[in-house]
């Protein structure tokens, strides 16, 4: 038997040629070789898909949190020891494991960003009582929809692989939970984790470092798109400016989970706020200066600088929740450094209200509301549905052992979707256009 660690779900391995290759580089390929994996990069993180060369996309985010996840995991593993010994599978960080859940952990995002998950979660609570939720959608993709060569039960990620993927360890709708997993995957994670003897709601440490590098990159990454933009401007007049400052406080007093996690109650909020925006302002204006007013060089310095400030402040602390278990987070001086997670929680939100707010891209998200809407609707219908559905999807479904709903199929195959494509049935279904219709999907 493998280790409790590379233990597969299926523990058949039908590639014999790769039978001598460590089983987390087999997962590595497994993943990046997969359609779900390719697809990332026609679909929006913050800007559509397609809106530019420059701009991020799921894939270039997901390949920048795999790098920063990566470095910092190899320094974590010099600094605590116990992280090279074998005194709890969930309490390891291996950063080839950090590396694969990070270039997973948006496969499950549907075309157009978070409007796109928003609007799918929506049609299904409000027609059928369930869910659709991104980091679910994941364990569908992984465990389910994709197929390797010589199985069709997914990719067949090692144990270690698929736990550090689980951002949510929860049952998604179970005891009012809007995030988790799936009940069919359910199954398989919760045999894992009882495998493991992982306490209920803990996540291992892997996981949680490939969600707080997630984060690290959303506060970082994006806004650097935003001013690139224009979204974001870098002088005084902007940056603090009584109604963005307003704005960010307001999306942090409305968030029930930040109030939460980063414990705002006994903090003056506006003052906070008003501080780091100052602060960063007067960063860009010591780097502007430094590489001599060059607005693309000190762009990009300005990012790696904060990305660098936050990844340097990784560390690990006994779980305050939970005795015996541990967590990852901001650490100074060996407790948990509140101040930087509140500090990269503004920044977050100011990547928010400056963008995902700002008017033309909230037009565009309307529009892609209306278009999931249409799509929705032309597919919803069985009999109409098999009629415009690709060939090979009907199959798939007619084949399934267990019988799931028509729903559900639709679901999956507008999730798999990118902008682009997305876009281009709807054209075809609703708009008139010019070309064959021999045209390859």
């Amino acid at each position: 038997m493998k280790s409790i660690r590379k233990y597969r779900l299926n523990d058949i391995d039908h590639i014999k040629s790769s039978e001598d290759r460590e089983e987390y580089e087999k997962d590595y390929a497994r993943l990046i070789q997969s359609p779900a994996f390719r697809r990332l990069q026609g679909k929006s993180q913050v800007f559509g898909a397609g809106s530019g060369d420059y701009y991020r996309t799921r894939l270039t985010h997901s390949i920048e949190v795999s790098q920063i996840a990566r470095e910092v995991s190899r320094k974590l593993g010099k600094l605590y020891p116990f992280l090279n010994q074998d005194i709890h599978p969930g309490l390891k960080i291996v950063p080839e494991v950090v590396e694969i859940a990070s270039l997973a952990h948006d496969l499950g995002h549907p075309p157009f960003g978070h409007k796109g998950e928003e609007v799918l979660n929506e049609l299904l609570q409000e027609k059928y009582g369930t869910h659709y939720e991104g980091n679910a959608q994941n364990f569908r993709i992984l465990m389910f929809l994709e197929k390797r060569a010589g199985s069709d039960k997914g990719l067949d990620l090692t144990a270690a692989a698929l736990l550090a993927i689980n951002k949510y360890p929860y049952l998604i709708g179970e005891n009012g939970k809007q995030k988790g997993v799936y009940k069919a995957e359910w199954e398989g994670i919760s045999y894992l984790r009882d495998l493991w003897e992982i306490p209920e709601g803990c996540r291992t440490l892997e996981a949680q470092l490939m969600d707080l590098c997630d984060d690290i990159a959303y506060s970082t990454h994006d806004i650097e798109d935003g001013i690139r933009a224009g979204k974001i401007q870098l002088t005084e007049d902007f940056l603090l400016d009584a109604r963005l400052i307003d704005n960010v406080v307001l999306e942090i007093v409305n968030d029930p989970a930040s109030m939460s996690a980063f414990h705002w109650a006994n903090i003056d909020i506006r003052q906070m706020v008003s501080n780091v925006l100052d602060e960063y302002y007067l960063q860009w204006k010591r780097i502007y200066d430094k590489y001599g007013r060059e607005v693309s060089r000190s762009r990009r310095e300005m990012k790696a600088q904060w990305v660098n400030h936050f990844a340097s402040r990784v560390g690990i602390i006994d779980d305050p929740h939970m005795i015996g278990w541990k967590k990852v987070t901001f650490v100074k001086d060996g407790v948990e450094d509140v101040y930087t997670l509140r500090t990269m929680e503004i920044l977050k939100k100011l990547a928010w209200v400056t963008m995902i707010k700002d008017f033309r891209v909230q037009r565009l998200q309307k529009r892609s509301e209306n278009m999931l809407h249409k799509l929705w609707d032309s597919l919803e219908d069985e009999a109409a549905g098999r009629l415009i559905l690709p060939p090979d999807w009907i199959e798939s479904y007619d084949r399934q052992e267990q019988e799931w709903p028509w729903e559900k199929l639709i679901t999956d195959y507008i999730a798999g979707m990118t902008d682009h494509y997305a876009e281009k049935v709807y054209t075809e279904l609703f708009a008139s256009r010019s070309g064959s219709i021999y045209e390859r999907d």
